[in-house]
């Protein structure tokens, strides 16, 4: 059975087949392979800026809902990050704290959220654009568990039976969790942030899911980033100029496509390359966390406002 993780692979690949900003330097795959940490060097979830307490419901609740709203890069530079903290671990703070301090918010409440109640849990202006698209994505989780999955969260996990693909492929049909493009007039599917709750679920012992080694990378703004400054990406000198000018990118303009898509598919023969020993959804973290080493931070990365990455 077909899965979305199938559909965004070979979507990814036809667009870098045909990529006409973007390149992927193939001699760089095997030595740049070969170099990639052991899976097992990857560091554990921070319990400083992730919800580990609470009963697997709770804990359920705080992926999921953390994943929905997993999105922003574009809006970094403009939101108020607490110290030593980047966008992603400054929002995800704020929402474990709430999840400390009063458990997670029920089915109901979450259809109830607005941009203030947002803005109060993570420490932002009400006003701010994110936290208008973080309710609508908070209210769209909660009508789905409300009126799929009979108000749990357990049962959301019941209805994948066990496999990451399927969970991916269930969150892939929500709102929330949107995240298609299309390229050359044929629909690219990335579903970044579906994929990666189902790798998250795993990683932080919620369940034993079954195929992780089946997604792709999840493609954001950070992975491809990272193989540019690496030279596995090889970028048209003027897209390559107009980021490192800071200029925000067109979300689903052909170069923003092809980033994300060229990413993916580098990640997929970077995993042929270790003979899948390294999975891409491990090899795209272990890509993520270099990404916050100064060289990589010292070099203007891709920026694009939107509520897919």
């Amino acid at each position: 059975m077909e899965t979305i993780s199938d559909r965004v692979r070979a979507a990814c690949a036809w667009v870098a087949a045909r990529a006409r900003s973007v390149r992927i330097d193939e001699d760089a795959i095997e030595p740049y392979a070969a170099a990639l940490p052991a899976a097992e060097e990857l560091p554990p979830v921070d319990p400083a800026t992730h919800f580990l307490g609470g009963d697997r419901e709770a804990r359920i609740g705080f992926v999921i809902c953390l994943d929905a709203i997993n999105f922003g890069s574009g809006w970094w530079p403009t939101i108020r990050k607490r110290p030593a903290h980047s966008g992603y671990f400054t929002i995800a703070a704020g929402l474990s704290e709430r999840f400390h301090a009063a458990g997670g918010w029920t089915p109901d409440e979450l259809t109830q959220l607005s941009a203030a109640d947002v803005a109060a849990v993570t420490a932002q202006g009400p006003d701010h654009p994110l936290m208008a698209d973080y309710a609508a994505s908070l209210r769209d989780v909660g009508a789905r568990i409300r009126e799929d999955h009979g108000g749990r969260f357990e049962n959301l996990l019941e209805a994948a039976d066990g496999a990451a693909t399927a969970l991916a492929t269930l969150l892939s049909s929500w709102d929330a969790f949107a995240d298609l493009s299309s390229y050359d007039s044929r629909p690219v599917p990335f579903y970044k942030r579906a994929q990666i709750a189902a790798a998250d679920i795993n990683r932080a012992g919620l369940a034993e899911l079954h195929e992780e080694e089946r997604l792709t990378a999840f493609a954001d703004n950070l992975v491809p980033h990272v193989l540019r400054v690496d030279g596995v990406l090889q970028l048209d000198p003027a897209l390559a100029a107009r980021i490192d000018a800071g200029e925000l990118l067109t979300h689903g303009a052909a170069e923003e496509v092809e980033l994300r898509a060229c990413a993916v598919h580098a990640v997929e023969l970077l995993a042929d390359a270790t003979a899948r020993r390294l999975s891409p959804a491990r090899i795209d973290a272990a890509l993520w966390n270099r990404g916050a080493g100064e060289r990589y931070k010292s070099v203007p990365r891709p920026r694009s406002r939107n509520t897919a990455y």
